[in-house]
């Protein structure tokens, strides 16, 4: 029979924010093991006599969060292998806790059992301290692994584990991309505990003068529409459109049809082709937007008629790109053009 691990939510960092199911558990005779030491409960808990190791030393092995993580885990599943084991983690076990999914994935291949002892996290503390209503929406992102393709400028986003100003400088270089220098956003640290912080700063001064603390997260508030406008957000240019066909939108685009835009469709194709023939990249960047803007009144046009949305199209194409190619995310092979070609023959031919 597998044996348990049972993971520990710490909570946000009081002692009286743990739930009486997670002392009862720290109190056992069980080994007890922290993801790390640096969070204010542990000294609390250290007082009581709780006896445990962490895992800081293998925070200071790697320069890659992800094989922090890998070793941790092999660690615990090895000790877990033997005896049922206690790990602490800070927060909620299953907020922004990387280790925990990859236990529940072990769970999941029957090499081991886990019980899991909830607690208040930090987004609790911090809806609270940034009097933030979450219904309106919001995005919770790791600071150590996301890509600009992840934000989302028209909701409020939470960056987590905004460990030092390396990790705030490739926020603050992510965020420029589409919002301007002087954007407010508030750093927090500590949220909830007696050492709370809570600073304003300009988004261009987000990595100044931060010191080593894995308490401390960001807080971006969502942009107004008119603000995203010179923006790369996709979600944005489905607004614009939307506002422009809407009851206060603009009359030419409200009076268009998927008849009318046939001819703007051919001419900014035509356009497109003269610039790729030109070699010229500025203007196929401007003539690409205008096809793409083309594609999105189609779909607008449709959605209002309850036909299909530009999403819709988007999975279709999805659907399409993979079905298509199985020698890319399937099981076929291929490894020249010529029988590429032959699979999209046969593919065709099914269709």
């Amino acid at each position: 029979m597998a044996h348990t691990i049972h993971i520990v939510g710490l909570g946000a960092g009081n002692f009286e924010q743990m739930s009486i199911g997670a002392w009862r558990c720290l109190q056992s005779d069980r080994k007890k093991f922290f993801r790390t030491a640096m969070h204010p409960v542990v000294q609390e808990l250290e007082a009581k006599g709780v006896v445990y190791q962490s895992f800081d030393q293998v925070y200071e092995k790697h320069t890659k969060f992800s094989d922090v993580y890998e070793e941790i885990v092999a660690k615990l599943l090895k000790e877990a292998a033997s005896e049922d084991i206690i790990y602490g983690v800070p927060g909620h076990p299953m907020i922004a806790e990387v280790t925990t999914q990859k236990l529940l994935e072990a769970q999941h291949n029957g090499q081991i059992q886990i019980q899991m002892y909830s607690a208040p996290s930090f987004l609790d503390e911090m809806f609270t301290a940034l009097e933030v209503d979450p219904v309106d929406g919001f995005l919770l992102l790791d600071a150590t692994n996301f890509s600009v393709a992840d934000l989302q400028l028209h909701k409020h986003m939470i960056f987590t584990q905004v460990y030092d100003a390396y990790v705030a400088s490739e926020v603050k270089l992510a965020l420029l991309e589409g919002l301007p220098f002087d954007y407010p956003v508030t750093v927090l640290s500590g949220v909830g505990t007696s050492n709370e912080k809570i600073q304003q700063r300009q988004l261009c001064e987000l990595d100044h003068c931060l010191s080593v603390d894995n308490l401390r997260s960001v807080y971006i508030p969502p942009v107004a529409l008119e603000a995203l406008l010179p923006l790369y957000d996709f979600s944005t240019l489905i607004q614009i459109i939307s506002v422009l066909r809407g009851p206060n939108g603009c009359p030419w685009d409200q009076k268009q049809t998927h008849e009318s835009l046939k001819k703007y469709l051919q001419e900014e194709t035509k356009e497109l082709l003269e610039a790729i023939d030109a070699q010229d990249s500025l203007r196929m960047e401007e003539e690409l937007g205008d096809v793409l803007l083309q594609v999105i009144l189609h779909a607008q046009i449709a959605a209002e008629k309850g036909e299909f949305s530009i999403f819709d199209v988007i999975q279709t194409l999805n659907e399409k790109m993979i079905r298509r190619h199985p020698h890319v995310f399937g099981d076929q092979k291929a490894d020249t053009v010529e029988e590429v070609i032959e699979i999209w023959k046969e593919i065709k031919e099914k269709e």
